[in-house]
């Protein structure tokens, strides 16, 4: 799991029309870093729950929990880390990292 800060930017400055759901339906894609091995910018899934919200809105921030469907994937992040919320592969909204925690064994 990672906790992190997002902010989605205001409708009128090309951010999301409308709020999603909190309670972890929205599978998001994220720009964590990864590239393929032809160098091409590779997204990573994950679901994501906001924290003492019921949803997010364009222009807000809140404290998420992210559940990566590939965790390996995600295992180089780091406190302070800033990445990036994609959807239709534009850029939805900036997070920074907070927390990272294993896998369970």
């Amino acid at each position: 799991m990672v906790r992190e800060t997002l902010s989605l930017p205001e409708a009128k400055k090309g951010g999301r029309r409308s709020a999603f759901a909190g309670d972890g339906r929205l599978r998001a894609m994220w720009d964590i870093g990864n590239r393929t091995t032809d160098g091409e910018r590779e997204l990573s899934v994950a679901r994501v729950w906001v924290e003492f919200a019921e949803e997010l809105g364009p222009g807000e921030t809140a404290d998420v929990r992210l559940a990566p469907l590939s965790p390996e994937h995600w295992r180089h992040l780091k406190r302070g880390d800033v990445i990036t919320i994609h959807e239709a592969r534009l850029v939805a909204g900036t997070a920074t990292v907070i927390e990272v925690l294993p896998p369970h064994s």
